[in-house]
């Protein structure tokens, strides 16, 4: 998936209340080559008008630039600039708050000593109680070790933070699970197994999230024969339902039969492997397979892909799905004239693929993985189910094409009537499967 690193600043400005003076700021900003997110109205008299104006540039230099060519507007003064990401950020994004107030003696004594003795003696002679009486129910430990992180690398555990209290945060608000960020310094696969499955009681699933390939997939296959709860590597099952449900919607939209369609994945990492698997899964047809390292490679063709090559791929392939990260891969001269291609590392301009001739292409800008991870965890926890199965990856896929919206690529990835929609899927599979081991999952009532 793309995902662009771009530094953004907010600059209030006071302008002078003449035709023309917000005209030439945003003028001046565009031709510095950056670009202007939202304008907000702050204060506006007979001579001024006040406002804050988001901009978005490459570079601490590139941001410099603009700045100074917003100073020298015309009728322009700039005010202050702020960096909001960070004071949003600051003291960091989640906390661990209490359900129930302390309030008097006697919540005390309920909550903690001599009541909770009663609550703990309960679940020691019938651990199944520790989902009823405990938070375990609805919490998911988000494990990293800091070395796949968005398209930073290896950044390390601590500087990964930031991310992970994001995906807490979405898996909170969205669905109402709570995510607890587990940060490993380690990158020895034994000891992050064993670290894993050592807190794992902590937790309903556990997510693994930026954990570089290959050691990923070692890491998720032996945890997942370990624990009796889901485990899910989101770079791999979260990216790939997601960008297989973008797939169905394009391939629909550009009358192009999934089943029928030569398939080639171009970049055989995490994202590309999974999403490769799922499609082979899905179809029971090959697919072609191209990627820098033999390993991937060999990896892939053992699940049953077909090795091949870029330039194979783009001569030969109906539909194209690349993830390489690696920008500007694909050349517009290899995209043959009626093609699928969605380039989720922005492999290629959309914009460049159509002009040469393509049915249909997209970046991965609008194919974002908080479409998937929540609720699809979601919906394993509710079931209560041991593991998530390609059947229940499957049905969240099918729950967001038939939830996009006529003309667009995906759902809104805020609307949470989609998660729910997603979470309610995954568990009447998991249940439809007989592997829920919950009578009634709490999000299906009703």
């Amino acid at each position: 998936m793309a995902w662009e690193r771009k530094m953004m600043r907010t600059v209030r400005v006071r302008n002078e209340q003449k035709v023309g003076t917000l005209a030439r700021l945003l003028a001046a900003v565009s031709s510095v080559q950056a670009s202007v997110g939202s304008i907000e109205l702050i204060n506006e008299t007979a001579h001024s008008v006040v406002r804050d104006i988001t901009i978005y540039a490459d570079d601490t230099e590139h941001m410099d630039h603009v700045i100074e060519a917003m100073r020298h507007n015309e009728g322009t003064r700039v005010l202050e600039i702020r960096d909001e990401v960070l004071a949003l950020h600051h003291k960091g994004k989640i906390a661990i708050r209490s359900r129930h107030p302390i309030d008097s003696i006697a919540t005390l004594r309920r909550v903690y000593t001599p009541g909770v003795a009663e609550v703990c003696l309960k679940i020691a002679d019938d651990p199944e109680l520790a989902r009823l009486y405990t938070s375990i129910s609805h919490m998911v430990a988000i494990v990293t070790d800091g070395t796949a992180v968005l398209g930073l690398g290896d950044i390390g555990p601590l500087a990964s933070m930031p991310l992970m209290e994001g995906k807490a945060m979405l898996m909170e608000t969205l669905v109402g699970l709570s995510g607890m960020p587990i940060l490993l310094n380690t990158k020895d696969p034994d000891e992050i197994v064993q670290a894993v499955s050592t807190i794992a009681p902590t937790f309903a699933a556990i997510q693994l999230e930026d954990i570089s390939a290959p050691r990923c997939f070692e890491v998720e296959e032996r945890l997942q024969a370990m624990l009796n709860i889901p485990v899910m590597h989101d770079d791999q099952h979260g990216t790939a339902v997601v960008s297989l449900a973008a797939l169905m919607v394009a391939a629909k939209r550009a009358r192009v039969d999934i089943g029928k369609a030569a398939i080639g994945q171009i970049g055989l990492g995490a994202a590309g492997n999974a999403i490769g698997k799922m499609i082979m899964r899905l179809t029971g047809n090959p697919v072609l397979g191209a990627d820098m390292s033999e390993e991937a490679v060999e990896r892939f063709t053992r699940m049953g892909g077909t090795k091949s090559s870029l330039q194979e791929i783009m001569s030969e392939c109906d539909i194209v799905i690349a993830a390489t990260r690696a920008p500007n891969l694909i050349k517009p001269e290899m995209v043959r004239k009626g093609q699928v291609i969605l380039a989720l590392s922005t492999e290629i301009d959309p914009e460049e693929a159509l002009a040469r001739g393509a049915a249909f292409a997209a970046d991965g800008k609008v194919v974002n993985n908080v479409l998937g991870f929540p609720g699809i965890l979601r919906g394993a926890v509710d079931s209560n189910a041991p593991r998530i199965t390609h059947e229940m990856l499957i049905a969240a896929m099918e729950t967001l094409v038939s939830m996009t919206p006529a003309g667009e690529l995906m759902p809104n990835p805020l609307d949470k009537k989609v998660h729910h929609e997603v979470a309610r899927a995954v568990a009447q599979t998991a249940l439809k499967q007989g592997i829920a081991r919950a009578d009634y999952p709490p999000d299906l009532q009703g």
